[in-house]
């Protein structure tokens, strides 16, 4: 039986040389079939399971985060309303600068008048002066005469 054995194994060891290559062969084929289809299962994983489970990782973390979250609105809120109170100010300092302008002429134009008005009295009172001064003169000149 062991003769019968050794002499079958001889016999079989052509064979099995030649499925050995075959099945060296089919596996290298089956690598070359897979690893296109791995890459493509891969790439699917990365686009479209990956994002899902990084976001429920991502909802998980922030549901157990013991820290209070920082929220944005507080610091925009701020933002907006010093902007909206800047532009506010500044259009009422421009009515307030036009209405002093309007203001400062009124004021100009009355203090024009009013100083026209006095330089107007003053001639008037010099020129009453100088006629009693020529009235006193003309009285004086006949005395003298």
């Amino acid at each position: 039986m062991k003769a019968q054995a050794a002499n079958a194994g001889q016999r079989m060891a052509p064979m099995a040389d030649q499925a050995k290559v075959v099945a060296a062969q089919r596996f290298v084929n089956a690598r070359y079939w897979a690893a296109p289809r791995l890459e493509s299962a891969a790439q699917g994983f990365e686009d479209q399971v990956a994002p899902k489970v990084s976001s429920m990782l991502s909802a998980a973390a922030r549901k157990i985060d013991p820290t209070p979250s920082r929220s944005r609105r507080w610091p925009m809120f701020v933002l907006l309303t010093g902007a909206a109170v800047g532009s506010i100010g500044y259009m009422l300092y421009r009515r307030n600068a036009q209405q002093w302008t309007e203001h400062m002429k009124d004021s100009a134009s009355d203090a024009s008048q009013w100083a026209g008005e006095k330089a107007e009295r003053t001639a008037q009172s010099a020129d009453r002066m100088a006629a009693k001064v020529s009235n006193k003169a003309d009285e004086a000149s006949r005395k003298m005469s």
